[in-house]
């Protein structure tokens, strides 16, 4: 780290400069030390969340997919009513329920995610054990646990990894979110939401203090909405090789989507080479009586 966080030798509100690159704040804070604190607090808020919410997401949603009708229907019902409130109203109550911590914020966005994944977990699970496999499977006289450990999690996966992509970056903005109000992590701790609350009042001042931790916020966020997009893309055989149509040199056809020049389309499949001694000016009239 540049400075330490109890530094405050910096000066108030410091511009960017060779001693401080992103100045400091109104108590003389170096604001680089911020961020980098907050990059950890955010990616430790961020994973945890994932490994909370999957887990538990995965294991209720599993048992709503095996279990019998009653119980599905209400851990459905239950899920439905959950996801149905803002995520950061329910983190919000659960933290002033346990008290302001960066563990608490965890386990909240964790339990809130849990239900986005239960659902998706269920749905997906369902699907599986309604294949060929499956009842083949079961009536081989193979184990649930069995089952559930070589044909089901693995079909599902690659969904889930798309998912918890998503969830890890909805987790960061909901950290971020709770600092912002105070419900995050404790000071000295310096989050990037704790940041924008204590350099609101000075952003015109010192506009480093609101720019450099919402553009760290946007990067990472997208960073893992590119992350998801890249899953998707290796878990769908069907989206590689599809590509864009380009546009035809002149006096050439375009060549169309998820073609391929050398001979075959996206899918390896050839595609035939046209008959280029047919043409509209010899094709044969079907009207014309042979002399």
């Amino acid at each position: 780290m540049p400075y330490s966080l109890y530094d405050t030798s910096g000066g108030r509100l410091t511009p960017p400069g060779a001693a401080h690159w992103l100045g400091t704040d109104t108590l003389g804070r170096d604001l680089a030390t911020q961020l980098l604190v907050g990059a950890r607090i955010a990616l430790a808020t961020g994973l945890g969340a994932v490994l909370v919410g999957g887990l538990l997401g995965t294991a209720v949603g599993l048992v709503a997919a095996f279990a019998r009708p009653w119980l599905d229907d209400t851990l459905s019902a239950v899920l439905d009513i959950v996801i149905a409130f803002p995520t950061l109203l329910v983190a919000m109550l659960l933290v002033a329920a346990r008290g302001a911590s960066l563990g608490t914020a965890i386990v909240a966005i964790g339990l809130v995610m849990a239900a986005v994944v239960a659902r998706l977990v269920r749905i997906l699970a369902r699907r599986v054990l309604r294949q060929d496999f499956v009842t083949a499977a079961r009536t081989s006289g193979t184990t649930w646990p069995r089952i559930v450990t070589e044909h089901v999690l693995p079909n599902i996966w690659p969904t889930l990894a798309v998912n918890l992509a998503l969830q890890f970056g909805l987790a960061v903005l909901a950290e971020a979110s709770l600092s912002y109000l105070g419900l995050g992590a404790p000071p000295p701790n310096a989050s990037w939401g704790r940041m924008l609350q204590d350099a609101q009042q000075t952003a015109f001042e010192a506009p480093a203090g609101v720019v450099a931790p919402g553009v760290a916020l946007v990067v990472l966020v997208i960073g893992a909405n590119l992350l998801a997009d890249g899953l998707r893309d290796v878990a769908d055989p069907t989206r590689r090789g599809r590509r864009a149509a380009r546009p035809a040199a002149p006096g050439l056809p375009a060549v169309a989507a998820g073609t391929d020049v050398a001979g075959g389309d996206a899918l390896g499949t050839p595609v035939p080479p046209a008959d280029t001694a047919t043409g509209p000016d010899t094709a044969p009239d079907p009207d014309r009586r042979p002399a």
